[in-house]
């Protein structure tokens, strides 16, 4: 049963897409672009220092008239990074994601990112325990 933050990675994987903080606007958008990700992560190292969405790029490059060639992916970042744990439930993630108003949330373990999961993911994790309830509930009602 999917419960847990880390079910999601699981199934989708532990794919991380990140960018150096001197990397250009442009260059991120690309990756984005190739990898159909709707968010890249800002590492120094293997440390976590931001998060580009695509959120930030409309309203730090395009609403300020700037060049995603010029403008450095360090210049744009949200640096408030909000962050769950991979035993952390799905209902959490919901909640937190909710409350913060983010689409994308790293997921840690002992200080180091093991993936990326989205609000589409905890949707579809939601939904997937729903119907294994649901289904638990037909095959007692089945066995009567």
């Amino acid at each position: 049963m999917i419960t847990l933050v880390r079910h999601i990675l699981e199934r989708k994987g532990n794919d991380i897409w990140s960018v150096a903080p001197e990397t250009t606007v442009f260059e991120a958008l690309q990756l984005m672009a190739q990898k159909d990700i709707g968010t890249v992560l800002v590492m120094e190292s293997d440390r976590l220092i931001g998060i580009m969405s695509e959120r930030d790029y409309a309203r730090k490059v395009i609403l300020l008239g700037r060049s995603s060639k010029e403008t450095k992916v360090k210049e744009i970042m949200s640096t408030e990074i909000s962050t769950i744990q991979p035993d952390q439930t799905l209902d959490e993630a919901m909640a937190l994601m909710s409350i913060r108003h983010i689409r994308h949330i790293p997921v840690l373990s002992k200080g180091n990112v093991i993936g990326v999961i989205s609000i589409s993911d905890v949707v579809r994790g939601i939904i997937a325990r729903q119907r294994e309830t649901i289904q638990f509930y037909e095959d007692i009602e089945l066995d009567r």
